[in-house]
């Protein structure tokens, strides 16, 4: 079964050569889908023949978001959190805790309709490659469940036992740090392909972070790493000598930070719905560009510090407060993305691609930042099927 999406007026295709721009655009534009990918796409006038058809009207079409960076299986939330920050009171780690326990406290069956629940959100607002962290267990039995939960319904799952201390390791994070390392690691290795830590103030140090990504490797996960969040410290460096896939966040950053990630393929995902939600400084995107590092962009969905599942909305807010063009922006959440997932697949429009595709309700991929806060999804296809159901 092949359908053929036609009369696009802005097609981003990401695909080098296909296109013009940064986003390698196509204008008066058709693709074909065939069995689950991108067969084809062109100018119109040369599209073939398809068993189906989808008139986009004029519409942009883009891949679909590809959100590396997503905490989803949890219980509760953290409103009141929220509300105190929002009144003065500055964002700690620490609140992960009050997760934690209602997590610990939470059927399977409740994790699992959460979860699904907040994928189905992401696919309604473009959202078509999931990453998925563990993190809100911090026990062996109950990582080990979150892991294999996140494997029902998450493109990429990633082990982040390493997420903060739980309070009956309180005064020992080595011994906790030791127990990330060996048995819990062994039983959420099968379930994942990531593994990450919290290097952070707080958190983890750089040799207890080392000690947990080490043995990851070991275990045949990659590294990603949480790091300069909430100061400047020794995530990024530590990110860039294990050549892991991303590091995420990157708020407070020294020149050599900048430096090792531009002579790097480490990416900087940066998280612009928590520096919203938590009234921290926005990380500087267009010193990372500038110096010719890889910057992607992911919501870090999670109900403490930023509980938003909008890719759109980021886009928003790091045009208009990070420095990054539209089109950066939106390269960022599509093809940077799949490079910090270390995806050929998604993220593009071209030949042989999945067949995520995003139908907006605007001319040009610029409304997802001229418009913000609205509504602009009118069509998605995931691996080439429509996510309302429609074939």
């Amino acid at each position: 079964m092949s359908t053929l999406i036609a009369n696009i007026g802005e097609l981003v295709t990401n695909e080098p050569g296909l296109g013009e721009g940064p986003l390698e655009v196509l204008r008066d534009a058709a693709l074909v889908i065939e069995d689950g990918r991108i067969a084809w796409a062109g100018p119109s006038a040369d599209a073939p023949m398809a068993d189906d058809a989808y008139d986009a009207a004029g519409r942009a079409v883009l891949p679909g978001f590809v959100d590396s960076h997503a905490h989803l299986v949890f219980a509760g939330e953290r409103a009141e959190e929220f509300a105190a920050r929002m009144s003065g009171r500055p964002y700690a780690a620490g609140g992960i805790r009050t997760t934690v326990a209602r997590t610990r406290a939470a059927t399977d069956g409740e994790l699992r309709a959460n979860l699904r629940r907040l994928v189905a959100e992401m696919a309604r607002q473009g959202t078509t490659t999931v990453e998925c962290k563990s993190g809100y267990g911090l026990s062996v039995e109950q990582e080990e469940r979150a892991v294999r939960i996140a494997a029902e319904a998450a493109d990429e799952v990633t082990f982040l036992g390493a997420h903060v201390v739980p309070p009956e390791y309180d005064g020992d994070t080595a011994a906790y740090t030791r127990l990330v390392s060996t048995g819990m690691l062994a039983a959420c290795a099968p379930h994942a392909r990531w593994i990450d830590a919290f290097c952070e103030k707080g958190a983890f140090d750089e040799d207890q972070a080392r000690e947990v990504l080490e043995a990851g490797r070991r275990a045949g996960l990659t590294p990603r790493v949480h790091a300069n969040q909430l100061t400047a410290g020794p995530g990024v460096r530590l990110a860039v000598e294990l050549d892991a896939a991303s590091a995420d966040h990157c708020t407070f950053l020294s020149d050599a930070d900048v430096d090792a990630l531009a002579g790097s393929r480490t990416v900087a995902t940066l998280l612009p719905g928590v520096e919203f939600s938590t009234r921290q400084p926005y990380p500087d995107a267009r010193r990372l560009i500038d110096a010719g590092a890889t910057v992607a962009l992911a919501t870090d969905c999670n109900p403490g510090s930023c509980y938003s599942s909008s890719m759109a909305f980021c886009i928003a807010v790091a045009v208009r407060d990070m420095g990054m063009t539209p089109a950066e922006a939106v390269w960022g959440a599509t093809a940077g993305g799949a490079r910090a997932l270390r995806r050929g697949d998604v993220g593009r429009l071209g030949p042989g691609a999945r067949a995520d595709v995003l139908v907006l309700d605007a001319p040009s991929h610029i409304h997802l930042a001229y418009r913000p806060g609205v509504p602009q999804v009118a069509a998605v296809w995931k691996a080439g099927r429509r996510q309302d159901g429609a074939r």
